[in-house]
């Protein structure tokens, strides 16, 4: 198995949580979730917004931090920030989430934030958005955070070039992208395009497979059908070469979604996430030749 380090990210972990629905919360509590995280191998864990809202009322921040120590998990991903370059009502419900996960990101010591575009797909000013875009990396940055903007292919930020391209107009070292592989496959990006990614703009990577042809919507297809590592049709080991070129050397998050990853028992879910994940990343690739890396 590999010895690189693995990060559940919320959905992997979330039980019986509907993702498409009102109210995303996940069933389980904390404790059991990160448990089964630790012991499948994982040292990181992610968790969305409205669960950190439950665990804080239960356990306090306090209590979250002890759960994480308790468990090994030392990278902690926080999600999701949209809206944030909005105005009016959006604006003030995202300002109201991006308080919540910046105080908690300085409190637990979280490693990034995941922010994404407009999923109704509206016009995106590039000079409004970057210069939202480096208000929020400084905010992040100032309590030890980076922020990811995960490209979406049926959003206005749909592939890495458009999230590397709002990163680099915003200028600030805490912004970058996380590069969900669900998301390069079904925007047509070649695998090897990812060795060309600025090591600096690559705040996370998450792992994940799917089949060849989609199902229903592409969001439809990302939330109730993605396959397990390897049991899919993306080349994975394509992918993570190219990423490996770029630099990356994790960690490596893992994200599972699919009906029939809700209805397993958590640590029966965990630990098929990590297995087929590990097993992936422990096999050997061969070096792309890309010429010389970028910063």
């Amino acid at each position: 198995m590999t010895t690189e380090d693995l990060l559940a990210t919320c959905w992997t972990t979330a039980g019986a949580a509907d993702p498409a629905g009102a109210d995303q919360r996940s069933p389980l509590g904390l404790r059991e979730r990160a448990e089964a995280a630790s012991a499948a191998g994982f040292t990181g864990f992610g968790l969305l917004h409205a669960d950190l809202l439950v665990a804080e009322r239960e356990h306090g921040l306090a209590g979250i931090r002890s759960i994480f120590a308790d468990n090994g998990l030392v990278h902690l991903e926080l999600e999701a920030l949209a809206g944030w370059w909005a105005d009016g009502p959006l604006r003030a419900a995202s300002d109201a989430v991006r308080h919540d996960l910046l105080r908690t990101a300085e409190a637990l010591g979280a490693r990034h934030l995941k922010i994404h575009g407009d999923v109704e797909d509206g016009p995106l000013h590039l000079d409004v958005w970057a210069g939202e875009l480096a208000v929020l990396a400084a905010q992040a940055d100032a309590v030890g955070a980076r922020v990811g903007i995960e490209f979406l292919p049926w959003s206005n930020v749909r592939t890495v070039h458009d999230g590397l391209r709002l990163a680099e107009a915003a200028g600030h070292p805490a912004g970058g992208v996380i590069i969900d592989v669900w998301h390069t496959e079904r925007a047509g990006t070649p695998a090897a395009e990812l060795a060309d990614v600025p090591l600096s703009r690559i705040v996370g990577v998450e792992l994940d497979d799917a089949d060849s042809q989609v199902l229903g919507t592409l969001y439809e297809d990302t939330v109730r059908r993605r396959r397990l590592c390897g049991e899919g049709s993306f080349d994975l080991p394509g992918i993570i070469a190219a990423l490996r070129a770029a630099g990356w050397s994790g960690p490596w998050g893992v994200e599972i979604l699919s009906d029939a990853h809700r209805a397993l028992p958590v640590r029966e879910a965990a630990e098929a996430a990590y297995r087929t994940a590990a097993a992936l990343l422990a096999e050997p690739v061969e070096t792309l030749d890309t010429g010389p890396r970028r910063p």
